[in-house]
């Protein structure tokens, strides 16, 4: 039986239609959580929105880096609904079950395109949080809805409109999948960007040496 969506967790680089998500989610009682640029997006946009610092006790730190990497996030999605030593857990330790991740991740493969990019700053656009909570929804697809395709969200709408609150199991399996398909390939982007430059890098040295003799 799908559970119904009480909580959200919004936290996106791609903002199309996320104001509109979160509206429709807000309007159906669904309370949201959010960090940095998306909440300031939800906010200004007059939506009313949790921040994951006030939900964690932490605030971001490392120039961002360190956001929704905490235990609090990780076991609210984690955790198992009909296991009852994770419910108990969740209970001693003050844990609000999150039921709905929409992500998606830092532009890192839109960032490596262009011309003369510098590898610090890509490094900086490569996603540690984002994929983390991704994969850990995604784990757990049976209690929790997770959505990484902005194209996704009116079909996503629907299902909740017609499912009086819940998204079919059927779709939390086939977004599921989607998940792991979309960090996949996101991984692959970023280990063939750096075997690349490695592979330049020490083709460049060689050819440096070579001069110098």
């Amino acid at each position: 039986m799908p559970n119904e969506i009480q909580r959200a967790l919004i936290s996106v680089s791609n903002k199309t239609g996320v104001v509109e998500l979160a509206r429709f989610l807000s309007d159906t009682g669904v309370e949201i959580l959010s960090t940095g640029g998306t909440q300031k997006a939800l906010d200004e946009a007059g939506i009313s929105v949790r921040s994951v610092s006030d939900y964690t006790g932490f605030p971001e730190m490392m120039d961002g880096r360190v956001k929704t990497l905490h235990p609090k996030i990780h076991a609210g999605l984690l955790a198992i609904r009909d296991n009852l030593e994770h419910m108990q857990q969740v209970d001693r330790h003050g844990i609000e079950l999150i039921d709905m991740v929409v992500v998606n991740l830092y532009p890192f493969r839109e960032t490596v395109s262009k011309p003369g990019i510098k590898l610090e700053d890509a490094i900086e656009q490569i996603d540690i949080g984002g994929p983390a909570m991704l994969r850990a929804a995604a784990k757990n697809y049976r209690d929790v809805v997770v959505v990484v395709n902005p194209t996704r969200y009116p079909q996503i709408i629907e299902e909740i409109k017609k499912g009086d609150g819940c998204v079919s199991d059927r779709m939390k399996f086939e977004l599921a999948c989607e998940v792991f398909e979309h960090t996949a390939t996101y991984d692959r982007a970023i280990a063939d960007y750096l075997v690349t430059k490695q592979t330049s890098d020490t083709q460049k040295n060689t050819g440096m040496r070579h001069l110098e003799r």
